[in-house]
């Protein structure tokens, strides 16, 4: 009942277009119209419509001189067009700024032919995208329906890598004729006659422009924090997420001061690597849980002296402290230490290697559940 109450007084969760900052993202290549229809499908042709208070492209150096070209020209621009024919959709920001060119070692592409042109993109594609889904008030469309199919395909991907629920993402169509035709940039109020390549003449007043929605599998909850923030490329992301999925074990090596959950190791100081090897060492002996009262002070700080050696200063500091037992707050400061770096570093696949807890106050204890063959721990003096 208490939780059906504190959901009943949470606000609505805002729809995308009431966000105040509302993105649109296009990827294109040859095709700039892409931009307009899709704006003109937001903005225009929707009964709810979504109106980006910015616009970003991604493209190569061929795409970006097209769109330049084409839609920010100031003689004959159709972007400039659209926003004049349509005065709702106001002054989104699209400028020379909002045109990210893929690169490939800080070399600007005019084409994805090779693995590694390709390799690049995704890079490039994930890294914006992990970008404009870090503002919690901004909500990101995203078009893929531009380009060559990699760079729709990458973008899709990383889509449903960084995504939010308010971030959503889908196709422009364009009815034929009107499909490709290079002078059709969105439906003008006052409808124009184009020429086919075949000679026919076709009026813009029975062009219809929609979009389709594709809904996506969000994975953003699968991340770690350091790959939400885009600190890694596509290739990186992928297997990071996929390792989330690979059955749970743990390596704990003392003399090297490696600690491996899975796959991904973890960097620990060298006192809160002992610590998990001491919850490892517990796990292993058949005695995951404990409470701070009933902690083995002795052990972790047998397992401690391993890692830093019997002389450190550290190692010499805390044997003082913890000369005549676990003291609470070192074990409860430990155990929040250990939490926040392994969720850090693995984000929700940390699960397997977090502490449970069990009991009620003040007979809490906590424990890891890991299998112990799971668990490996080497270096001298292991248990």
């Amino acid at each position: 009942n208490t939780c059906q109450e504190n959901c009943s007084t949470m606000p609505e969760p805002l729809q995308p277009h009431e966000y105040p900052h509302r993105i649109l993202l296009c990827v294109t290549g040859l095709s700039p119209q892409i931009v307009t229809e899709t704006l003109y499908a937001l903005a225009v042709a929707r009964a709810t419509p979504f109106i980006p208070t910015e616009i970003h492209l991604l493209t190569t150096t061929d795409g970006a001189r097209l769109a330049r070209a084409a839609l920010l020209h100031p003689d004959g621009g159709h972007f400039h067009a659209l926003l004049n024919d349509q005065p709702q959709i106001g002054l989104p920001r699209f400028d020379e700024d909002c045109i990210h060119i893929i690169s490939h070692h800080q070399e600007k592409l005019a084409d994805i032919r090779t693995p590694a042109e390709n390799a690049a993109a995704a890079d490039t594609i994930t890294a914006l995208v992990a970008q404009l889904t870090e503002d919690a008030d901004a909500a990101l469309h995203v078009s893929i329906a531009g380009g060559r199919k990699t760079m729709g395909f990458y973008l899709g991907y990383a889509f449903s890598l960084f995504a939010r629920p308010q971030d959503n993402l889908s196709h422009v169509l364009v009815s034929s004729p009107f499909e490709g035709h290079p002078d059709f940039f969105y439906p003008p109020r006052q409808p124009r006659r184009l020429v086919t390549r075949d000679g026919h003449h076709i009026d813009t007043a029975e062009a219809i422009v929609t979009l389709a929605e594709i809904p996506v599998v969000r994975l953003r909850h699968g991340l770690p924090a350091t790959l939400i923030a885009g600190r890694a490329g596509f290739s990186e992301t992928v297997v990071t997420l996929q390792q989330s999925f690979a059955p749970p074990c743990l390596l704990i090596d003392l003399e090297q001061r490696n600690v491996v959950c899975g796959t991904t190791a973890v960097a620990m100081k060298p006192q809160l690597l002992a610590w998990l090897a001491w919850w490892a060492t517990l796990a292993r002996q058949g005695r995951p849980e404990t409470t701070w009262r009933e902690a083995d002070a002795r052990l972790f700080l047998d397992i401690y002296r391993t890692v830093v050696g019997i002389d450190a200063i550290d190692y010499e500091k805390t044997a003082e402290l913890l000369g005549n037992g676990m003291e609470k707050e070192f074990f409860q400061t430990k155990n929040a230490k250990l939490e926040r770096v392994l969720k850090d570093t693995l984000g929700p696949a940390a699960a397997p290697y977090l502490l449970t807890t069990t009991g009620k106050r003040p007979h809490t204890r906590r424990g890891l559940t890991l299998p112990p063959e799971r668990i490996r721990i080497v270096g001298t003096g292991s248990k």
